[in-house]
């Protein structure tokens, strides 16, 4: 089996049965982790914290060690530059998301055995990252794309799975679940404990 297929094959169970995913950007240490015990005791399993600063870095490797002791998986996410994937690595991370598609970043990210969730907009960026061996894609930013774009990439390219990422919340979530988006990703929503019940309810779907 070839790296991207081994890849494929994580984000396969670590998205198996899983809707959503949570994004906690440039919180510290104690909020990401006030934050990320709100998202597992919600049932939302997987966890994602970029990686911008020192601080950012220090939020990572904090979360990592509090979801290892409930076997949940953290990644890295704003993976931008080689450099970034041996930071992520080296934090405990279980894969590493980039906004954009950067050849370079994913096979530093599958050498280091650290699974690719990099970033796409078009459907030529869509056939550059199957032409690495991709099948688990980043949409960014989903909102601007649109439910619509979704589910026109459904045509050409049916063995691709996104995880949608950029402004989703509560209230739109389930549009773009509805449009074939395999993964939502939440971040504000998980501060509004008002739109947490609507989010445990796309859990039960």
């Amino acid at each position: 089996m070839s790296a991207a297929a081994a890849c494929d094959t994580v984000f396969e169970d670590l998205f198996a049965g899983r809707p959503l995913m949570a994004i906690f950007r440039g919180l510290g240490v104690e909020r990401s982790l006030e934050l990320a015990v709100t998202a597992w005791d919600l049932g939302i399993e997987v966890v994602e914290l970029p990686i911008q600063s020192a601080e950012d870095v220090d939020a990572l490797a904090a979360v990592v060690e509090a979801g290892r002791a409930r076997g949940a998986r953290v990644g890295a996410g704003t993976v931008v530059t080689v450099d970034q994937v041996e930071v992520a690595a080296s934090a405990g991370a279980a894969f590493a998301v980039s906004p954009g598609l950067d050849a370079a970043v994913v096979r530093a990210c599958l050498d280091a055995g650290l699974p690719p969730l990099p970033g796409v907009a078009t459907p030529s960026e869509v056939m550059a990252a199957m032409g690495l061996g991709l099948t688990w894609l980043k949409a960014f930013p989903a909102s601007v794309l649109g439910t619509g774009w979704f589910r026109a990439m459904r045509g050409p390219f049916p063995d691709v799975r996104f995880v949608a990422t950029g402004g989703l919340d509560a209230g739109n979530a389930a549009e773009f679940l509805a449009a074939g988006v395999r993964v939502v990703a939440v971040g504000s929503a998980l501060e509004d404990p008002a739109q947490l019940p609507a989010l445990a309810r796309l859990l039960d779907r």
